[in-house]
C-alpha cells in the first residue's frame, strides 16, 4: 500500500534537489496550482496538456508533475479557453500541478541532460552553457569513436524516433566529443563549436543551425523537444516515489515535436 506525505514536504524537498533559486526562468517552479494537502499518487510527463491532465484524472492521481507547465513569461494572463479548461480540470479534482523547467534540464543526477548523457554512455561528463552555478546542458566524450550515421543510428535506437543529421565534414569522421542540451537549445550550437566540440545535440533545429554547423565545423543532431525532455521529470518521478513511498506512473503523450 502506498504512503502519502504532505505537500509541502515534497515540494521542499525537490526545491533542494534542484538548486531552484540557482535558475532565472521564464516560468515559476515549483507548485503552479494547489490541489490536495497531501500526495500518493503522482502522474508525470513533459507537458501539462489536457491529454495527461485527462489521464491523469482516470489514474486518481492527486498531482501532476511535468516539465512544461503554466503560466509562461509573456503570455496572456486571462484564464480563457484551453487555460480555462486545463485549470478547471485540475481545480475540479483537487490536483496539484507542480513544474521543473531549467532546474530539471540542469540536474547532474535526475536533469533531462544529465539522464540523456547517461543512456549515450557518455564519459568525462561536466556541465556546460549558462551560469556558472546554473548549468543546464552536459558535454562529455563517448567511450570509443563513432560515424555521424552510427551515432545517428544510437540516438535513435536510445530515443525511439527518427534523428536529423547536419554533417559538417565528411560521412567517415569520427565523432567523439558531444554536447548536448535537451528541448529548444540549438541556438547554442555555437557555444559548442567554439568549445572545440565533434558535435552537438538538442531537440529543435533552425534555418539557420545547418549553417552554423557546416561554416562552424560541427555536426548536429535535432532529436526531438518532446523526446529529449522525456528523460528528466520520469526520473524525478521514480526517485521522489522511492524516497517518500507513494506511487508515480509517467505517461508519455505522443508529441512528434
Amino acid at each position: 500500500m502506498a504512503l502519502s506525505v504532505v505537500r509541502e514536504t515534497l515540494l521542499s524537498y525537490c526545491e533542494q534537489l534542484l538548486r531552484v533559486d540557482a535558475f532565472a526562468d521564464y516560468a515559476p517552479n515549483g507548485l503552479q496550482v494547489e490541489g490536495c494537502a497531501r500526495i500518493e499518487r503522482i502522474v508525470s510527463g513533459v507537458s501539462a496538456s489536457q491529454a495527461l491532465l485527462d489521464a491523469a484524472v482516470k489514474q486518481g492521481a492527486d498531482t501532476v508533475l511535468v516539465h512544461h507547465g503554466y503560466f509562461w513569461k509573456g503570455e496572456d494572463a486571462r484564464v480563457l479557453g484551453m487555460k480555462r479548461q486545463r485549470l478547471a480540470t485540475l481545480l475540479r479534482h483537487d490536483i496539484n500541478l507542480v513544474a521543473f523547467h531549467l532546474p530539471l534540464d540542469g540536474h547532474s543526477i535526475y536533469g533531462n541532460n544529465a539522464q540523456w548523457a547517461m543512456a549515450l554512455g557518455l564519459k568525462e561528463t561536466q556541465g556546460f552553457l549558462g551560469a556558472p552555478n546554473a548549468r543546464i546542458g552536459v558535454r562529455g566524450v563517448l567511450p570509443d569513436a563513432q560515424t555521424g550515421a552510427a551515432l545517428k543510428h544510437s540516438l535513435e535506437r536510445i530515443l525511439h524516433r527518427e534523428v536529423l543529421h547536419i554533417p559538417a565534414h565528411s560521412a567517415a569522421r569520427p565523432l567523439r566529443s558531444l554536447g548536448l542540451c535537451s528541448g529548444g537549445a540549438q541556438g547554442y550550437i555555437a557555444e559548442a563549436a567554439v568549445l572545440g566540440l565533434d558535435a552537438y545535440l538538442s531537440g529543435e533545429i533552425s534555418e539557420q543551425t545547418v549553417h552554423i554547423a557546416r561554416e562552424m565545423g560541427i555536426d548536429y543532431f535535432a532529436c526531438g523537444h518532446h523526446t529529449t525532455e522525456r528523460f528528466g521529470v520520469r526520473a524525478l518521478g521514480e526517485h521522489l516515489a522511492d524516497t517518500f513511498g507513494i506511487e508515480h506512473s509517467f505517461l508519455d503523450m505522443p508529441n512528434p515535436a
